[in-house]
């Protein structure tokens, strides 16, 4: 790096008319542009070390810093093993914060730093951290697509042909981590060492040991014939594409996991027998349960177009009996008109007859028990409802102006 990339850039003066001027004379637009475009390279947004604390303690597992600092892939990475394998590299960032910031801020110290790492080694050392991270990711994204493949022959067809697919998987995880940061390397060079080495699978028939040793290959041809510096400072996207990839990439990794449980995940049923999931769903979707709450769906829709959905909300709200009035009038064994003469007598004549000790067989105590609580709490929720309404009902008559 020379000299003159060192320097700092001099604000621009401008006349009386308002263009700017250099050595007093005024300066082209298209000079202005270049100006302001090279003044945009050189100067990012600088980011601060307390707010990327505070978002690695909330919600670092997720990387929401690393998102804040630009470091989109090592955010993805973080978001698809929650926080580097649930927290172990989350924890281990502590410390590595304040360097994260200053890369990302082109900070003169930082890039002094860098300058002299690239000055005394052409191509960027071998570091353990970023080798094991290339190598568990690798094997992530492996295992991921292996769990994925149906296990059966699923619509006639068999899938098994798709394990193919696991070699590029472990690759663009390698790819992945090696291109976070400063660093940078292609993809096909994982793929081919990933390629070659895959076929060990049929010899090796524990796939455990078949994938750690792609991962393994993959990464080591990643480092010895891929790894580069980034010498020129990394590209800032804007806001739309940062969404767009990593979504895209979200989506991918999540769709593996769906795949999983889809084809190849089960659930117990009562009797202790494993039912696959999908055929569990299929059952699901043709029971009577979810043929009548599809139906009361469908019902609801139509009331609501000929009654308003204001209607429609109030019906469902009353439905709900959020305060326990409907079901303390089946409780007591009355109907919704009964009065508070009513209630009480139902009341008093149930809880003589479910009253605890008047129970002598001790099977029966506890139900009567149970039973006893229920009528004095339904006892007490109407009381207090019918008193309230009685109180608003009386205020409202108080209220009304006297017609002379």
């Amino acid at each position: 790096m020379s000299k003159e990339d060192t320097k700092e850039s001099h604000p621009v003066a401008a006349n009386s008319n308002g263009k700017p001027l250099t050595n007093g004379k005024p300066v082209a637009s298209s000079n202005i542009k270049s100006a302001k475009q090279n003044e945009a390279n050189t100067l990012p947004p600088q980011k601060s070390v307390i707010i990327a604390y505070i978002l690695w303690l909330f919600g670092g597992i997720f990387g929401l810093h690393h998102l804040y600092l630009h470091r989109d892939r090592h955010a993805f990475i973080w978001l698809s093993t929650l926080g580097g394998y649930f927290g172990i590299g989350w924890l281990a960032e502590i410390f590595l914060i304040p360097e994260y910031v200053r890369d990302a801020n082109e900070d003169p110290e930082f890039i002094k730093s860098f300058v002299s790492r690239l000055q005394a080694n052409r191509r960027p050392p071998y570091s353990a951290r970023r080798f094991v991270g290339e190598v568990m990711i690798g094997y992530l994204f492996g295992q991921l697509v292996l769990m994925a493949i149906p296990e059966t022959i699923f619509g006639g067809i068999d899938w098994s042909f798709l394990h193919w697919l696991i070699p590029v998987f472990v690759s663009l995880g390698v790819w992945t981590v090696g291109n976070i940061g400063r660093e940078r390397g292609v993809w096909w060079h994982c793929l081919i060492g990933a390629i070659l080495i895959y076929p060990m699978r049929y010899f090796i028939y524990d796939e455990t040991y078949s994938l750690l040793l792609t991962a393994l290959v993959s990464a080591l041809v990643f480092d010895t014939y891929s790894k580069q510096w980034l010498r020129t400072p990394p590209r800032r996207h804007g806001i739309a594409e940062r969404t767009i990839k990593l979504s895209a990439a979200l989506i991918l990794y999540l769709s593996c996991w769906c795949c999983f449980l889809y084809f190849n995940g089960t659930i117990t049923d009562e009797e202790g027998g494993e039912v696959p999931i999908h055929e569990a769903l299929r059952n699901f979707l043709t029971s009577a349960w979810w043929t009548d709450f599809t139906q009361a769906l469908k019902d609801t829709y139509q009331y609501g177009q000929h009654h308003g959905w204001y209607e429609t909300w109030k019906e469902i709200f009353e439905s709900m009996d959020v305060d326990g009035e409907r079901n303390s009038y089946k409780v007591l064994g009355v109907g919704a008109t009964a009065s508070q003469a009513e209630i009480t007598s139902a009341y008093r004549k149930l809880s003589k007859e479910f009253h605890p000790d008047k129970v002598k067989d001790e099977k029966l105590k506890a139900t009567a028990n149970q039973r006893f609580i229920e009528i004095q709490q339904a006892y007490n929720v109407l009381s207090k409802i019918k008193s309230s309404r009685r109180r608003k009902n009386k205020k409202s008559v108080d209220e009304e102006p006297i017609v002379l």
